[in-house]
Formats: structure tokens, C-alpha cells, sequence
């Protein structure tokens, strides 16, 4: 008698558990669209792609794995002049602040406080694996590009959901070939990248657009295709989040611009008509017509350090691209700068209790 209950108990418990654990096997992506800054920002204002997955590490940079528990994610990008390799894998927090601990990242910055903490952090990981090698590239010192970002621009992560077989394919994919770079910046950059991903993810459904591109993998176009692409498949629950540049470091960066917006709405436009006035015409006329779109929500939630974790949250039912949840405050403040005020938030303050309640 207690054999039979026992077991009516236990297939009553195999019925129910979907229900409770289906989630488990969700996790969130984001691709990270990044403002274009500096001169060089400014000669192409088309920006940087990068994509953000909640359960997938990095394995000594250049591999990845699932991550363990406590683990923020990575961010895996494709940069030029990364010692000849095609993508590498940085862990979240230091990608964005070149630290390893949420209370270390400054609330603001100068020069020097962002070279000292990307030296301190290359010597630290970097040099170890010759991460920091530029293999004679055309663009030294790719590793810059790698950490710190939040020091340079401003960032928008569209984050989306992702399940484990999805991982799983990605994670495959990117271990069994080989990680060897031949970068280029009109067919295989980094936009590029951010389209294999997400054709692993949504196969089939994301390619190159020659209007208004050219036949460019812009960061703003894919970008735009994957909003498309979650209005029409409401179930990846897409939502939009700001990250915010650290300021001290430079002056704000700019907007991401697709190639007939940086023609037509800069400087380009001038020499462009002088020299050819109907192709001026023509790529102005594709820039109204294709490229006019708006990617960002008028009040995209603010990611502070302390609550990244809105990155790896379940999406909530009012989350959507055009949403406008309330903001947040900016980054906490480093103990490790002098002269700049300290934060009373702990290393894992809010990330740690997120993940473990997932």
C-alpha cells in the first residue's frame, strides 16, 4: 500500500514539474549596439556590435562554456587586431568597466584612471594568453577595444530570450572551428558577427541589406532586424536597456548611424553632391525612404554596475521594445581611484541573489 502511494505521489510529481522548472531552461542574450566616438567614430559613424549571452563564459578567452553558478555571462565580439584571432569572449563586468568586482568601477573617470585600470587588467589576464598581441595588424592594440567599454560610449542592449539548445548550438559552433581572424570592414566585421549569431539563433532570418547599406552589415541594421524580427515573434520577449558612459574620459559618443544616414546627415553630404550630385540624390532618397528608422524607446531602462542584473532577469509581461520603465540611477563609484568617492555596495550587490532566484 505505502509502494503504491508512493508512487502515485511520484508520477504526480513528474506531471506538475514542467510547470514549475520550464523556465530553468530559458536564459536572456543581448545584442549590444555601441555608439560610435572619437575621430574615428566620427570618419564612420556606423559603431559596434557586440553580443551579451547570460549563460554562456568564457573558457581562457578564446573558448566558451556554460557558466557555473554565480557567473555574469560574457560578451563576444569580433575586433581586429586581437593576436590574429576572430572573436574573443570577455566576462560582462569587465567588458564594460575593466574590473573584475561592481565596487570597483569608478563613477567618473579621467585619462589616466582608465589607462591604469586597463593596464592593471591586461597585465592581470591579457598577457598571460598574448591577448594583447596585435599579430601585425593594420590596428594596433586591439585589446583596448575589449574592456572599458563604458568609458568610450554609450551602449544599448537589446536583450532577448535564448534556450539551452540554442546555447548549445552557439557554443558548439564557436569551439569547433577555428578562431583565426580575417577581419574586414566591409564584409566580415563585426555586425557580421552579430548576424551569425543570431542566424544560429533564428535561422534563416537575418542578412545583408543593400538598401540602406550597400550590401553592409551595419550595427544599426542588424540591430533594427532584430526588432523586426521580435514583432513578429512576440515570444522572444525583446526589451531595451541603456547603458550609460561613464563620464571624464572623453566627450559623449554619438549616435549609431546605418551608410546612407552617415552620408546624408554628415559632413559626407557636401564633398558627395560636389562630386556626384545624382548619387548624392539617390542615397538621400534611400535614406528617407529605408534608412529614417528609430530603434530606441523614448525611456529605455538605465543599467547601473549594481544593477546589471536587469540584463539576466526574467523579462517582465510590460517589457518590450517600445517600452519606457523607469530609469536608474549612474555607475557607483571605485575604492580603488584616489581622489573619487567609494561606493557602500558589495562586489555582487543585487547580481548573485538575481541569478540564484531564477
Amino acid at each position: 500500500m505505502l509502494l503504491k502511494k508512493l508512487g502515485c505521489i511520484f508520477a504526480l510529481l513528474l506531471l506538475v514539474s514542467p510547470f514549475f522548472m520550464g523556465e530553468r531552461g530559458y536564459g536572456e542574450a543581448a545584442i549590444l549596439m555601441e555608439e560610435p566616438y572619437g575621430i574615428y567614430g566620427t570618419i564612420n559613424p556606423t559603431g559596434h556590435n557586440a553580443v551579451y549571452f547570460e549563460n554562456i563564459c568564457s573558457e581562457g578567452y578564446i573558448h566558451v562554456r556554460h557558466c557555473m553558478p554565480g557567473e555574469l555571462g560574457s560578451v563576444i565580439s569580433r575586433y581586429d587586431g586581437i593576436n590574429g584571432y576572430d572573436w574573443v569572449a570577455i566576462p560582462l563586468i569587465p567588458y564594460l568597466y575593466s574590473v573584475e568586482q561592481v565596487d570597483q568601477v569608478p563613477s567618473i573617470v579621467d585619462k589616466k584612471d582608465v589607462k591604469d585600470l586597463r593596464e592593471r587588467y591586461r597585465i592581470d589576464h591579457f598577457t598571460p594568453v598574448n591577448i594583447d598581441k596585435s599579430n601585425y595588424s593594420y590596428y594596433p592594440n586591439g585589446w583596448k577595444q575589449l574592456i572599458g567599454v563604458s568609458y568610450e560610449r554609450r551602449i544599448y542592449a537589446f536583450r532577448f530570450k535564448t534556450t539551452i539548445e540554442q546555447d548549445d548550438a552557439l557554443i558548439a559552433y564557436l569551439n569547433s572551428g577555428p578562431n583565426i581572424s580575417h577581419f574586414h570592414m566591409l564584409y566580415r566585421n563585426c555586425g557580421d558577427f552579430a548576424r551569425e549569431v543570431l542566424n544560429i539563433y533564428f535561422p534563416k532570418s537575418f542578412r545583408r541589406n543593400f538598401f540602406p547599406d550597400a550590401g553592409i552589415t551595419t550595427p544599426k541594421q542588424i540591430t533594427y532586424n532584430l526588432v523586426r524580427y521580435a514583432r513578429k515573434h512576440p515570444e522572444v520577449k525583446l526589451a531595451v536597456f541603456e547603458i550609460p558612459q561613464v563620464p571624464g574620459n572623453r566627450w559623449h559618443s554619438h549616435s549609431a548611424k546605418n551608410v546612407a544616414e552617415s552620408f546624408s546627415t554628415t559632413a559626407y553630404a557636401i564633398p558627395l553632391t560636389f562630386v556626384n550630385p545624382y548619387l548624392a540624390g539617390v542615397i538621400f532618397v534611400d535614406y528617407l525612404f529605408q534608412g529614417r528608422y528609430h530603434l530606441i524607446p523614448r525611456n529605455p531602462e538605465v543599467l547601473s554596475p549594481h544593477n546589471l542584473y536587469a540584463l539576466t532577469a526574467p523579462p517582465m509581461p510590460t517589457e518590450n521594445a517600445a517600452g519606457a520603465p523607469p530609469q536608474v540611477s549612474g555607475a557607483a563609484p571605485a575604492p580603488d581611484l584616489p581622489g573619487k568617492p567609494q561606493t557602500a555596495l558589495g562586489a555582487n550587490s543585487g547580481l548573485k541573489e538575481s541569478l540564484s532566484s531564477q
